[in-house]
């Protein structure tokens, strides 16, 4: 079963057991994968939903940190439930040890030197580590291990 069936699959189990809270965080994501099939005009595979998926954790993330320090709390409660349901189509993350591996591979393999190589560096690591690792953390290890 593909991601975006069992996408479907638990929409459907949402609404059977009437948590409205998750059927509207399941359709939101429907939404997003629709309109990307409609704009692009293709089906959607796994990989490319899951960058879906982690764009929408994102912008839910953003929005939680500006909710609360305007301090709306209800608002940042509703945005981590749907990083919650959000989160669970998303692949295993990997650990700290893995993605220092990652980084000595791809420093290895494309004989990064210095900084001024970060962004060869992370143009080899993004389509191994997209969707598994958070990015941002990725970068900073990355400008960490070329500093040295």
């Amino acid at each position: 079963m593909s991601l975006k069936e069992r996408i479907n699959e638990d929409m459907k189990a949402a609404m059977r057991a009437k948590e409205s809270a998750k059927l509207s965080a399941i359709r939101l994501l429907l939404a997003a994968l629709k309109q990307k099939e409609v704009d692009e005009r293709v089906t959607l595979d796994d990989a490319a939903v899951v960058a879906i998926i982690d764009k929408l954790l994102k912008q839910r993330r953003d929005s939680v940190a500006q909710y609360e320090a305007a301090k709306r709390e209800d608002l940042a409660a509703a945005e981590r439930f749907e990083i919650e349901v959000l989160s669970a189509y998303m692949p295993a993350g990997l650990t700290d040890a893995e993605i220092d591996a990652a980084i000595a591979k791809a420093i290895a393999d494309t004989g990064a030197t210095g900084p001024a190589d970060m962004g060869k560096l992370m143009a080899a690591l993004k389509p191994a580590l997209a969707g598994r690792a958070d990015m941002t953390a990725v970068s900073g290890k990355v400008k960490a291990a070329l500093a040295k």
